[in-house]
């Protein structure tokens, strides 16, 4: 798949590429909503929310790790977020975003949407949307690969909706759809 032409969902695809496409597609107008800022402007904040662009990025990159590395192959999720101890520490990747600059929040952001996309191409290989996961519930279920897609979906779908706020905010960038130019991440 280029992920740089992936932009529209098809017409008439099947589950797959629908999911995928939908996912890409709010990664692609993340990346818009939260691209090309200095670091005031990933810190800024609005109204009485401690919420910043910088916080999302870099909670978004967690997200990833999590969903696509340690919940559906059971496999560490890697530097910064192995060292973390987030019990003692749940918002550690909001907290510390501000140490971090633009570029640095952006590679941790891109470089775990690219293992991600990676991890999710050999769970379909090796099972489809029906392959399961290995996170296990407290009730013993575990979800498949599907519903951790839906959940990567509706993650970044709220999260964009806050980047939305934030940024048009800052310099009055608004819009549904990143434009053609804008590179996936």
């Amino acid at each position: 798949m280029d992920y740089n032409t992936v932009m529209e969902l098809p017409a008439a695809g099947d589950e797959v590429e629908t999911m995928l496409g939908v996912l890409e597609r709010n990664r692609r107008t993340f990346g818009w909503k939260t691209g090309g800022l200095d670091a005031a402007g990933m810190n800024a904040r609005l109204g009485p929310s401690a919420m910043t662009l910088g916080g999302l990025v870099k909670h978004l990159a967690l997200v990833e790790a999590d969903m696509f590395s340690h919940r559906l192959h059971g496999r560490d999720p890697g530097e910064p977020w192995n060292k973390i101890d987030w019990d003692s520490d749940p918002d550690w990747e909001w907290r510390t975003a501000a140490d971090d600059s633009p570029e640095e929040l952006v590679q941790l952001w891109r470089g775990a949407v690219t293992r991600s996309r990676a991890s999710v191409a050999e769970a379909i290989a090796d099972g489809g949307l029906d392959q399961t996961g290995s996170l296990v519930w407290p009730d013993g279920r575990s979800p498949n690969l599907r519903r951790l897609l839906a959940d990567m979906i509706e993650e970044y779908a709220r999260h964009t909706g806050h980047a939305d706020l934030i940024r048009e905010s800052i310099d009055g960038l608004v819009g549904e759809d990143a434009p053609q130019e804008v590179a996936a991440p």
